[in-house]
């Protein structure tokens, strides 16, 4: 019975070690660095450390009883500041992993700083292609959406419909540049034809010029190769010049619901795009959607 009874209180001092050890221990640190204030905010911003948290608390809310903690930082659009953030994150504030990095040059720039720390990187807002290519690393994760894939999506239908002739507007920094590129290549594999391209900076408020040179082409399809803001300017002040009742088809290469609700669906009538996900798809997509709203 004494050996027995020794048995059982080792059990439990050790039991009590374990539990005390696990509280004792450091959380796990996830850092989001997202656009928060700019033309991306809507479609990452709070929503993805919001969406970053709920998945936490499906997970159970830890790994190997280390509390997860979920924090964010704002990068302003500036590749630099990403780079530093992610730098600051990885050794001052215990950082284990990186996700979202909103933006494509922001995403290549934070992505050299994790690779140089061997440490994990999700990329979930960003489109380029290099992500996945000649930029991934060892711990790179790529996921959602990406030019490759959306312009095999888009592009392709639309040759495929008889809108082979294509015309595209496009954000002037890695992201818009490899959307135009990937879906041109689409476009001229399938027998289309690309009439021109002008580059617009990111951020841009008067698309006025850039739109009458798009409609002055006599394209089928104009490709807004930009996102967010960008997107949603685009097609409204297209709009204001009758653009798309001149018989022209609207393609926004990466749009969200939140762009559409932005727009209004009136003005979203005949437009040309392809979702990743959509809230609507099924009971499972509704279900989330419902919780994250």
């Amino acid at each position: 019975m004494k050996r027995v009874l020794s048995g059982v209180f080792a059990t439990v001092l050790a039991l009590g070690a374990t539990s005390a050890f696990a509280q004792s221990m450091p959380p796990l640190k996830l850092g989001g660095i997202l656009d928060m204030s700019s033309l991306y905010a809507d479609i990452t911003g709070v929503g993805s450390e919001e969406a970053a948290k709920m998945a936490a608390a499906d997970f159970g809310g830890e790994v190997l009883g280390r509390k997860i903690e979920i924090i964010a930082a704002d990068h302003l659009n500036k590749a630099d500041l990403a780079a530093n953030i992610a730098r600051d994150m990885f050794d001052n504030q215990g950082v284990e992993m990186i996700y979202d990095v909103a933006a494509s040059a922001t995403a290549l720039a934070a992505g050299e700083i994790a690779k140089a720390r061997s440490k994990i990187i999700m990329f979930n807002g960003p489109g380029s292609i290099r992500l996945s290519n000649e930029a991934c690393g060892p711990y790179t994760v790529h996921y959602v959406f990406d030019t490759f894939g959306q312009a095999n999506v888009t592009g392709l239908a639309a040759v495929k419909q008889g809108l082979d002739t294509w015309f595209f507007l496009t954000a002037d920094y890695a992201f818009g540049q490899d959307l135009e590129k990937d879906t041109s290549n689409v476009v001229l594999k399938n027998g289309g034809k690309v009439l021109g391209s002008v580059r617009h900076p990111l951020n841009t408020s008067d698309f006025s010029s850039f739109l009458l040179q798009a409609q002055a082409s006599k394209a089928k399809v104009i490709g807004l190769a930009n996102a967010g803001g960008d997107t949603v300017n685009a097609i409204k002040q297209s709009a204001e010049f009758g653009i798309m009742k001149g018989g022209q088809k609207l393609s926004p290469l990466l749009a969200f619901v939140t762009d559409i609700d932005s727009i209004g669906l009136e003005t979203a009538q005949g437009l040309l795009l392809a979702e990743a996900f959509y809230w609507d798809l099924n009971d499972e997509t509704r279900a989330f959607s419902e919780r994250f709203m």
